[in-house]
């Protein structure tokens, strides 16, 4: 294929990739669940420090890159 157009519709695809990031950061304060402090997640308060680790947000945002994944190779065909 053309290398120009790889590197147009790559530049295009980061771009919308910044922006749900943006977006996503910008009301993500608005949504009616907060990324980071879900459920099942592990939070360890001691008197000297604390420990958290997002293992539930992390498991969704997994779930939801390989879902894109897979559209994006669906269409790709």
């Amino acid at each position: 294929m053309e290398p120009q157009r790889d590197l147009g519709q790559f530049i295009i695809v980061a771009g919308l990739v910044l922006v749900a990031a943006g977006a996503l950061l910008l009301f993500g304060a608005k949504l009616p669940f907060r990324l980071g402090r879900l459920p099942g997640d592990i939070a360890v308060q001691g008197r000297h420090g604390s420990f958290y680790f997002p293992i539930v947000t992390c498991i969704l945002i997994s779930l939801a890159l390989t879902l894109v994944m897979w559209i994006v190779n669906f269409f790709r065909r």
